[in-house]
């Protein structure tokens, strides 16, 4: 299943959001706040996602008038997306850092601004 969706860096953005908590659903908003993929980037991601079995998604079942908003659609990994997710994701990281090896510790870099004296 893992070959069903070529994971891009966007793509496992998202996957990365549901994996940290794959029991829970996620509506679109929530998962645009938290991945910083404006609307056109996630939700083809979620369509490709639920079209390849890794993402079940449903409406939220809601009185529109009484809740004051109009009722959600909620996202979650599938049990089988949630392994075919792990994996896409791990292997995304491991062709990212293949060779790497960094030089000594690693740490942020620092700058030292002057402003001069007047």
């Amino acid at each position: 299943m893992a070959s069903d969706v070529r994971v891009t860096a966007a793509v496992a953005k998202v996957l990365a959001v549901l994996l940290a908590d794959p029991d829970t659903d996620r509506y679109g908003l929530d998962l645009m706040r938290a991945t910083g993929h404006p609307s056109g980037t996630l939700y083809p991601i979620l369509l490709r996602l639920q079209r390849a079995g890794w993402v079940s998604a449903h409406w939220e079942e809601i009185d529109p008038v009484v809740a004051g908003r109009p009722p959600r659609r909620y996202y979650r990994l599938t049990p089988d997306g949630t392994v075919a997710a792990r994996t896409a994701v791990a292997a995304l990281y491991e062709s990212l850092t293949r060779g790497y090896e960094p030089k000594g510790p690693v740490t942020a870099p620092t700058t030292t601004m002057s402003l001069g004296s007047a």
